[in-house]
């Protein structure tokens, strides 16, 4: 099989095909957490590291006035493309989550899957949330979710799963490579295996993750300021069952409230 070795965010197709397949119990958990912890009525939101807006289009064709931001140029393209599509303003850019203002702010912003992890330091973590801060109404949400180190070996050091869309079939396989507590390191792999009726190839990529224990992000968190707490969860997204965050957990959902 042909290998490219590339950024995996630079095929925004296969990686849509693979993480936009199943969004239900994202958008559910999402808009319930709209309606339990936000004390502003939620009906614009915004999501840094949008990537291909798997959750944006299906918010907006909720009745959601959507947008947001990434870094990736292509990502961004083909998510204005498929808003528009549906007869939806292009409202995403290409922007650093890090350094970015709104000139309108947003009731409500989600990060659902790890994205936080790519800032490589905690100065640009709290320059994140400083930026989310001001372009979040005071009352609104911040929902964000990755995961933890906990203080053990984790339980979980590789994933693969498989999506389809007609004739397109991406499968896709994760491992983490090293890790670094001292330094705050994972050196992760990921691969995509694509296949279409007329060939297979496979993309290639390596990053690193910053990683975080409990302790340690909610003291990133108290030194943005502006945010408190309403509720943590993990990936399951069952609203009714929130959980409790200790030196364990590992995935893990943070429903952040803008003070």
């Amino acid at each position: 099989m042909e290998t490219i070795r590339g950024n995996i965010y630079d095929y925004p197709k296969y990686y849509d095909v693979l993480f936009g397949a199943d969004c239900q119990a994202e958008i559910k958990f999402l808009r319930a957490c709209f309606e339990r912890y936000a004390r502003i009525p939620v009906r614009r939101v915004f999501e840094p590291a949008c990537g291909t807006g798997r959750l944006l289009i299906r918010l907006a064709r909720q009745g959601f006035d959507v947008a947001g931001l990434d870094i990736n140029p292509r990502a961004v393209a083909f998510c204005n493309k498929r808003l528009n599509r549906y007869g939806y303003p292009s409202t995403v850019w290409v922007g650093d989550m890090t350094n970015f203002r709104v000139k309108r702010k947003f009731d409500a912003a989600f990060n659902t899957i790890n994205s936080f992890r790519h800032l490589p330091d905690d100065r640009a973590a709290v320059s994140h949330f400083q930026c989310m801060r001001q372009a979040i109404r005071k009352g609104g949400l911040y929902v964000l979710g990755f995961h933890l180190t906990p203080n053990r070996p984790p339980t979980c050091t590789e994933e693969a799963w498989v999506a389809r869309k007609g004739h397109l079939q991406v499968n896709s396989w994760m491992k983490t490579i090293s890790l670094d507590r001292e330094h705050r390191k994972e050196r992760v792999y990921l691969q995509f295996d694509i296949y279409t009726p007329s060939h297979s190839f496979r993309i290639a990529d390596e990053f690193i993750f910053r990683t975080y224990d409990r302790h340690q992000f909610l003291r990133l968190l108290k030194k943005a300021g502006g945010w408190e707490v309403a509720a943590t969860y993990d990936f399951a997204y069952r609203i009714d069952d929130p959980i409790v965050v200790d030196d364990q957990t590992e995935d893990v959902v943070f429903v952040l409230r803008a003070v």
